[in-house]
């Protein structure tokens, strides 16, 4: 339980001007990369559908928000942006750079000097000044650009590890997004941590923990998992799944929980392959009940990573698997937290080039076919199927109109037809969706632009 404010204490705040809450603010920002509006659409009837119902008509958990918004994506330089810029948007109230974490935007990518001397305050470095507990929860490394966006500042969200620093750069002061996490000095520093990327912390002759085969990435010779636990009391370390059921959440200290070398793995591997590694609603229990013993409140930034990475190798089925675990971990924190004090929010940094078409009845499957209408089709197409998922561009291209009539497009290392040949399909630049629901979500209203969701979360978060 949490304690109650000392009369002395709620004394001096009252002769002091200060508003006072009985209970701490805490702000969850729960960011699905990649998650564009139909993909929101085809998970939720993906999601009907595993539960039994026809699809159509299911409702996820952070649909029942009652403040929705819609979100303008671009960049400082990018009709369509990436996941560095936007999160940058989204943490510092200032429109990102394509490419670049956390810096005034006047500064171009790659300018290392630039980077140094007009950095951006995050929203978690403010908490963490404030004295509010902190945590980071995502399925990506821990280093790449939408987790990196709580904590680091970079001209180039690449310069994940110092090996891909260049010397130039080095020289001039600037330092890779892994050091920066741990050599992070705000407040008391970040109360919960957990995520993949344990390769960009260890050295390159250090062998991995769980895959003795693999080697850090770091040239410098540092294991900065073993310099994070040294330079701080009290601090634990984990990175399989044994030792994170050994935790005990709201007990104090600060975790870290590194548990691939790079990204974690998709939900619909991880059930294959023996569970050796939390799921995102594990990660978010956790978290919460870490973070909410405490009189302050917190602040905690959950992402479903790999719905992205999914999208960009043209394959919906383990994308939208993605998604609803998201909605999963939605659903706990709802469970976990108090409306009364915790605002949660939802949202995507940027959509994909990911359609649902045709006109298949209702309940078919989200990841089958669907045979067209024969009326004005050449012949060799009429009774043809196709899917009711594809992508405009990316992996999935084939020179010639496939016949998936003998085709299981519901299998999970199906990759949807595309209309143009890349190697990695790419993103949207529609409008996303961000939902609300708690004290200050209704700020989040109308059509808005990115930067302006970190003037609902400040809000809520600092009662501005």
């Amino acid at each position: 339980m949490r304690k109650m404010i000392s009369a002395n204490l709620l004394l001096l705040m009252l002769t002091a001007g200060t508003s006072v809450s009985a209970q701490p603010r805490n702000v969850i920002l729960f960011l699905g990369d990649g998650m564009g509006i139909s993909t929101v659409t085809a998970a939720r009837i993906h999601a009907g559908q595993l539960a039994g119902g026809k699809g159509e008509d299911h409702v996820l958990a952070f649909e029942t928000f009652p403040n929705v918004a819609l979100v303008k994506t671009f960049a400082v330089d990018r009709q369509v942006p990436d996941s560095a810029s936007t999160t940058s948007a989204i943490m510092t109230g200032h429109h990102g750079r394509f490419l670049v974490l956390n810096v005034d935007p006047s500064v171009e990518a790659d300018d290392c000097p630039g980077a140094l001397a007009k950095p951006l305050t995050t929203l978690l470095e403010r908490a963490e000044q404030a004295g509010f507990q902190t945590g980071i929860v995502s399925t990506a490394r821990l280093t790449h650009a939408t987790p990196a966006a709580t904590y680091a500042h970079s001209a180039s969200r690449s310069w994940e590890h110092d090996a891909l620093v260049p010397d130039q750069a080095k020289k001039q002061g600037c330092v890779d997004i892994a050091r920066q996490f741990v050599e992070f000095s705000h407040g008391d520093g970040i109360e919960v941590t957990l995520a993949g990327g344990r390769q960009e912390f260890l050295a390159a002759n250090t062998p991995d923990p769980e895959y003795p085969g693999q080697f850090g990435l770091r040239q410098d010779g540092r294991n900065l998992v073993n310099e994070w636990l040294e330079s701080g009391k009290g601090r634990k370390y984990v990175w399989d799944m044994d030792q994170f059921a050994g935790l005990e959440a709201g007990t104090g200290g600060q975790v870290l929980g590194l548990f691939e070398p790079s990204h974690m793995q998709y939900e619909i591997d991880r059930r294959s392959t023996g569970e050796n590694e939390p799921d995102i609603v594990q990660l978010t229990e956790f978290a919460i009940k870490h973070l909410a013993n405490d009189e302050q409140g917190f602040f905690l930034m959950i992402e479903g990573g790999r719905i992205d990475h999914a999208h960009h190798g043209g394959n919906a089925a383990r994308a939208l698997m993605e998604t609803v675990m998201m909605d999963r971990a939605v659903a706990r924190a709802l469970e976990l937290t108090d409306s009364d004090n915790t605002m949660i929010m939802v949202t995507a940094d940027h959509s994909h080039v990911f359609t649902i078409s045709g006109y298949p009845e209702r309940g078919n499957p989200i990841l089958g076919t669907y045979t067209p209408f024969s009326d004005g089709m050449e012949p060799g197409l009429k009774e043809r199927p196709y899917t009711t998922l594809a992508y405009a561009n990316g992996p999935g291209y084939l020179p010639e109109l496939p016949d998936l009539s003998q085709v299981d497009t519901t299998d999970p290392d199906y990759r949807q037809y595309a209309g143009w040949p890349l190697a990695s399909e790419t993103h949207g630049g529609e409008d996303v969706a961000a939902y609300a629901t708690g004290p200050g979500a209704e700020r989040l209203r109308g059509v808005i632009e990115q930067r302006r969701l970190y003037d609902v979360l400040a809000a809520a978060l600092f009662e501005e």
